[in-house]
C-alpha cells in the first residue's frame, strides 16, 4: 500500500513537472512566434524591393513602376538580401516556433539558399537568353483591374523607361548561350512586341491624358519596341562557336531538384519509382485494351500494297494498346471549337463536384478562358495564370494554345492527343478541381509565405491527383475513359523519366521520341512539343509525378488510419488550407493537427 501511494505521488509529481515543462515550452512558443511573424512581414517587404516584378505578379503593386536592370549590381543586391536574411533566421530556435511557422522557416531558408545557388552555381543568366523577357510583366499591368487605368498606364510608362537599359544588360550577361534558349528568347520576345505596339496604344486611347503626355508615352513605347527588336536581332547574329549544352548535368540537376521540388525523395528515388510505375500502367492498359480491342478495332480494315484485309489482333502488348488508343482518339473536337469546348465543360465539372460533395468551389472567384498570349508561347499548350495573394479577387486565366495557322496534319495530331476523353482530364487538371481550385485556396491561406513561395510539386501534384480522384468517384467510369486516364497518367510518369534522362543521362531526341510515342502512346506533335519543352526547362517536368505520388500515398495512409471516420471532402479542404507548401510539410502539419 505504501509503495502504491509513493508510486502515485511520483506519478503526480512527474505529471506536475511535465505540466510545468509544457507551460514553459508553450510560453517559449508564444514568445517566439510574434517575433517571427514580425520578421516575416519585414522580410516580405524587403523581398519586394529586390524583386518588384515578382511583387506585381502576386498582386502587390507598390513597386509597379520599377523594372530592375539585371546587371552585376542587381545580382549583388540579391546575394546581400539572401545572406542577411539567412543570418537573421538563425536567431529563431525551431523548437520555439509553431508548426506553421516552422514550415515557413524552412520555405524561407530554401528560397534564400536557392537564390545564392542560382547566381553562384547555376548561372543561367549567362546561358539562357530567354530569361530576359519583359512583355508578360507589362501585359499584367494592362490586364489588371486593381487600380484605375490612368494610374496603371503611368506606372507602365515609368517602368517602360528602363527597358533599353534592361536589354543592354541582357546582352552583357549572355555568354555562350544554348541554341535552344536562344531561339526561345527570339520567339517569345518578338511575340511580346504586340503588348507595346497594340495593347498599350489601345489602352492609351481609353484615358484622357494631355496630348504631350500621350506623345511622351508613345515615344517610350517605340523605344521599348526598338530595344526588344534589337535584342532579338543581336541574338540572331550572335557568333556562338561554343554554345553551352541545354542539358543541365547530373550535379546541377540534383541540386535544382532539391531546391525546386523539396520532396522527401531524392531524384534517383523518384526516377526509380517512375520507371516501376510505367511498367504497372502498361499492364493495366493492356488489360483494358485487350477487352476493348474487338469493340473499337476488330472491324477495321488495313490496306497494304493495294490489298484490303481485316486487322488481326496484335501479339505485342504495346501495339495492341496503341491500336485501341488510336481508334478512340479519333473522337475529338474541330480545331475552331477547341477553346469553346473547354469553356462549355467547366460547368459540368462544377456540377459533378457539388453532387459528389468532393470539395467546396468558391463561385465568387472568376475563371476566364482565353487564347494563350504570344509572349507565353512555346512551352506548354495549356496553363493557368492565377492572381497573387494580394489580388485575391483578380481573374484567374485559363490560357489555351491556339491552333490558328497550323496545317491540317499537325492540327489533327494535336486534337487526337487532346481527344474527347483527354480534353476532359486536361480541364480537371488545369481548372476544376485542379490548378484553379487549388490556387484559390492557396490565396486564402493565412500564411503569406506559403502562398508566395508556392511549391510546384504540391501544385502540379494536386492537379494530377485530382484526375484520378474524379474518376474514382464515378466521373465517366467507362473503360475508355480509364484507358485514356492511364495514358495521361503515363504522360506525367514519363515526364520524370524524360527530364532526368535528358539532363543527366544524355538521352537523345530519337530515344526520347521512342519513349513518348511508342511507350507513352503520345501523338508525334505532342512528343515534339515535349522535346522542345525539356530542352528549355529543367526539373519542372518531375514535379507532376513526384507530387502525385506523395499526395496519393498520403491519402491512402490516412484512409487506413481513420477507417470509417475518413472524409474525402474534409481531407481535400484541410490539405489545401495550408497553401502551396511542399507536401512533406503539409503531411507533417496534418498528422499533428486533430481533424
Amino acid at each position: 500500500m505504501k509503495n502504491t501511494i509513493i508510486s502515485v505521488i511520483i506519478c503526480f509529481t512527474i505529471a506536475g513537472c511535465n505540466n510545468v515543462s509544457q507551460k514553459q515550452e508553450n510560453k517559449t512558443i508564444a514568445d517566439m512566434n510574434p517575433q517571427f511573424d514580425a520578421f516575416k512581414v519585414n522580410f516580405i517587404e524587403e523581398l519586394w524591393k529586390v524583386y518588384p516584378t515578382w511583387a506585381s505578379s502576386q498582386g502587390y503593386h507598390k513597386y509597379d513602376s520599377i523594372l530592375v536592370v539585371p546587371n552585376d549590381e542587381s545580382r549583388e543586391k540579391e546575394l546581400t538580401f539572401s545572406k542577411t536574411n539567412l543570418n537573421s533566421i538563425k536567431a529563431y530556435d525551431l523548437a520555439g516556433l509553431s508548426d506553421n511557422n516552422k514550415t515557413d522557416y524552412y520555405m524561407i531558408e530554401n528560397q534564400l539558399k536557392s537564390i545564392e545557388w542560382a547566381i553562384n552555381e547555376q548561372k543561367s543568366f549567362e546561358w539562357n537568353p530567354s530569361e530576359y523577357n519583359i512583355s508578360g510583366a507589362f501585359a499584367e499591368i494592362l490586364n489588371g483591374n486593381y487600380d484605375s487605368l490612368d494610374i496603371r498606364l503611368r506606372n507602365f510608362n515609368l517602368k517602360m523607361a528602363n527597358i533599353p537599359a534592361y536589354y543592354m544588360a541582357a546582352k552583357n550577361n549572355v555568354k555562350n548561350p544554348t541554341i535552344e534558349h536562344t531561339q526561345l528568347a527570339i520567339d517569345q520576345n518578338m511575340g511580346g512586341i504586340s503588348v507595346f505596339e497594340k495593347d498599350f496604344h489601345e489602352a492609351l486611347n481609353k484615358v484622357h491624358f494631355g496630348e504631350h503626355e500621350k506623345q511622351m508615352m508613345e515615344a517610350n513605347a517605340k523605344e521599348a519596341v526598338k530595344a526588344i527588336k534589337d535584342y532579338a536581332a543581336w541574338l540572331k547574329d550572335l557568333i556562338n562557336k561554343t554554345p553551352r549544352s541545354f542539358r543541365l548535368g547530373k550535379e546541377l540537376y540534383a541540386k535544382k531538384f532539391e531546391f525546386d521540388i523539396q520532396s522527401g525523395y531524392t531524384i534517383d528515388e523518384i526516377y526509380a519509382k517512375a520507371v516501376a510505375h510505367k511498367k504497372e500502367l502498361h499492364q493495366k492498359m493492356f488489360e483494358l485494351a485487350d477487352k476493348l480491342w474487338e469493340k473499337h478495332v476488330g472491324g477495321s480494315i488495313s490496306v497494304s500494297l493495294g490489298i484490303k484485309s481485316k486487322l488481326s489482333k496484335p501479339t505485342d502488348s504495346l501495339q495492341l494498346i496503341k491500336q485501341v488508343i488510336d481508334k478512340i482518339s479519333e473522337k475529338h473536337v474541330k480545331p475552331e471549337e477547341f477553346q469553346t469546348a473547354i469553356e462549355q465543360q467547366l460547368p459540368v465539372l462544377i456540377d459533378f463536384i457539388k453532387k459528389k460533395d468532393l470539395i467546396y468551389i468558391d463561385p465568387s472567384k472568376p475563371l476566364v478562358v482565353r487564347k494563350e498570349p504570344d509572349y507565353m508561347a512555346g512551352v506548354a499548350g495549356a496553363s493557368i495564370s492565377a492572381p497573387g495573394p494580394y489580388d485575391k479577387n483578380g481573374n484567374t486565366y485559363y490560357n489555351v494554345g491556339s491552333l490558328s495557322g497550323w496545317d491540317k496534319e499537325k492540327a489533327e495530331s494535336y486534337l487526337r492527343e487532346y481527344n474527347h476523353y483527354i480534353l476532359q482530364i486536361l480541364n480537371i487538371h488545369e481548372a476544376i478541381p485542379g490548378h484553379y481550385t487549388q490556387l484559390v485556396y492557396s490565396n486564402q491561406s493565412p500564411s503569406l509565405i506559403k502562398s508566395l513561395f508556392g511549391n510546384s510539386t504540391m501544385i502540379e501534384g494536386w492537379a494530377v491527383y485530382t484526375e484520378r480522384m474524379m474518376l474514382e468517384n464515378g466521373y465517366d467510369d467507362s473503360p475508355e475513359m480509364w484507358l485514356m486516364y492511364y495514358k495521361w497518367n503515363l504522360r506525367s510518369t514519363c515526364n520524370t523519366i524524360l527530364d532526368y534522362s535528358v539532363h543527366t543521362k544524355n538521352m537523345s531526341k530519337e530515344e526520347a521520341m521512342n519513349l513518348l510515342v511508342t511507350e507513352a502512346f503520345q501523338q508525334k506533335t505532342e512528343a515534339e512539343g515535349k522535346w522542345k519543352r525539356v530542352s528549355v526547362t529543367q526539373v519542372q517536368l518531375c514535379c507532376y509525378f513526384t507530387g502525385y505520388t506523395e499526395i496519393y500515398d498520403f491519402r491512402e495512409e490516412l484512409k487506413k488510419q481513420l477507417g470509417d471516420k475518413f472524409n474525402l471532402k474534409k481531407l481535400h479542404e484541410k490539405f489545401l488550407s495550408y497553401g502551396s507548401a511542399p507536401v512533406k510539410y503539409i503531411k507533417a502539419l496534418m498528422m499533428n493537427t486533430p481533424s
